[in-house]
C-alpha cells in the first residue's frame, strides 16, 4: 500500500494517485486551441471517460477523444426534446457529412452541451487532423448511429429486442468504433462486431437502468428507454415506478432490468481476454468493472427510484488504479458478481 496508503487508507491513496495522473495528462495535451478545447470539454461532459482515456497513448487518445465528442454532439441533438422532429431527423441522418465541414455547428442542448455545440468547430478542426484510418472509422460509426437514432425518434422501446436495437445504435456502435480505432492504430486485431457490440450494450444498459428517475423527469418531455415488455409486468405506466406505493413492484422491475444487462458479461470477458495491448485493456476494462459494480449497487435498491445512485469516488479511483491485467478483471468481476449473488 505504501506510506500514503498507510496514512490515508486505500481509497484516499487511490484518489491522490488519480489526481496526479490527471495532472500529467493535462501537461500532455497539445497546446493548440482546438485540442485544449476538446480535452477541456471531454472533462466537462464526461469526467469518468476523461479519467479512463488517460490509459491510452497520445495518438490513439486524440482519436478516441474526438470520436467521443463527435458522438456526444450527435447525442446532444437526439437528447434535446425541444427540437421538432422534422428538424431533428435530417440532422441526425446527415451528421456524418457535417464533420468534414469545420464551419458547421447547430445550437442546441443546455449547459456544457450547448457550449460543445456552439464551439463544435474546434472539435471538427481536431477531427480533420486525424489520420485517414481514424477519420473513416469515426465517419462510418457516426453515419450508422445517426440513422439509428433517427429511427427511434419516431419509435418507442416496446420489446426487449427494441431495447437491444436502441442500445446497439447509441452504444454498441461505440464499441464497434473503438475496436476499429484500436485496429487503425495497429495495436489490436479487429474484434468481431458481436463482441464489440456487447461491450457497448453492457455499459449503456447500466446507465439506462441507473438513470430511470432523471430520464422520466426530463423536461419538457420524459425520455423512456425501459422496454414496455419488462415494465408492463409490474405497472400500467412507466412513471408509476417512481411512486412510493409501488416500491415493491419497482424493485422487482429494477432487478429484471439488471438481470437483462448481465447477459452481456460473458461476451465482455471474451472481448477483453483477446486484447494484446495493456493500455487498451485498461481503457476497455475499467468502465466494464465500474458497470458491474454499479449493477451490484443498483440491484434490489429502491433508491434508484428516489435519487441518484453512484459509486463512491474512492471506489472509482481504486478500480482505475487496480485494473492492470486480465487477472485483475477476473478478480473484480468475481467480487462484484458475488456481491450481486448475496443480494439476490
Amino acid at each position: 500500500m505504501g506510506v500514503v496508503g498507510a496514512v490515508l487508507g486505500p481509497e484516499a491513496e487511490a484518489l491522490v494517485r488519480l489526481r496526479v495522473a490527471a495532472g500529467r495528462l493535462r501537461r500532455e495535451v497539445p497546446a493548440d486551441e482546438h485540442w485544449a478545447f476538446a480535452y477541456s470539454m471531454l472533462h466537462r461532459v464526461s469526467r469518468s471517460f476523461a479519467l479512463v482515456i488517460q490509459q491510452l497513448g497520445p495518438d490513439l487518445r486524440n482519436a478516441v477523444c474526438v470520436f467521443y465528442l463527435v458522438l456526444r454532439a450527435l447525442d446532444t441533438v437526439e437528447d434535446d426534446t425541444s427540437i421538432p422532429t422534422e428538424v431533428k431527423v435530417p440532422i441526425l441522418q446527415e451528421f456524418h457529412h457535417h464533420i468534414y465541414n469545420r464551419d458547421w455547428h447547430f445550437s442546441c442542448g443546455t449547459k456544457d452541451y450547448k457550449i460543445l455545440m456552439d464551439k463544435f468547430h474546434y472539435v471538427l478542426t481536431a477531427f480533420l487532423e486525424l489520420g485517414s484510418g481514424y477519420q473513416e472509422a469515426i465517419e462510418e460509426i457516426t453515419r450508422r448511429m445517426g440513422a439509428g437514432m433517427a429511427k427511434f425518434i419516431c419509435k418507442e422501446v416496446e420489446t426487449v429486442d427494441d431495447y437491444d436495437e436502441y442500445c446497439h445504435y447509441v452504444a454498441g456502435l461505440v464499441g464497434i468504433g473503438l475496436s476499429r480505432l484500436f485496429h487503425a492504430a495497429g495495436l489490436e486485431d479487429l474484434a468481431p462486431e458481436s463482441l464489440s457490440n456487447s461491450m457497448g450494450l453492457f455499459l449503456q444498459k447500466v446507465n439506462i437502468t441507473r438513470d430511470y428517475l432523471e430520464d422520466i423527469n426530463e423536461i419538457p418531455k420524459s425520455r423512456m428507454f425501459w422496454p414496455r415488455e419488462i415494465w408492463s409486468k409490474y405497472v400500467d405506466k412507466l412513471e408509476d415506478l417512481k411512486y412510493e406505493e409501488n416500491s415493491v413492484k419497482a424493485v422487482k422491475c429494477l432487478n429484471e432490468m439488471v438481470t437483462n444487462g448481465l447477459i452481456h458479461t460473458e461476451d465482455c470477458l471474451r472481448y477483453m481476454s483477446a486484447l494484446k495491448d495493456i493500455a487498451v485493456l485498461r481503457f476497455c476494462a475499467i468502465p466494464q468493472v465500474m458497470a458491474l459494480a454499479t449493477y451490484a449497487l443498483c440491484y434490489n435498491n429502491v433508491n434508484v427510484f428516489r435519487g441518484v445512485v453512484k459509486m463512491r469516488r474512492g471506489l472509482t479511483a481504486r478500480i482505475i488504479n487496480e485494473t492492470n491485467s486480465m487477472s485483475d478483471v477476473y478478480t473484480a468481476f468475481y467480487e462484484f458478481s458475488s456481491l450481486l449473488e448475496r443480494k439476490v
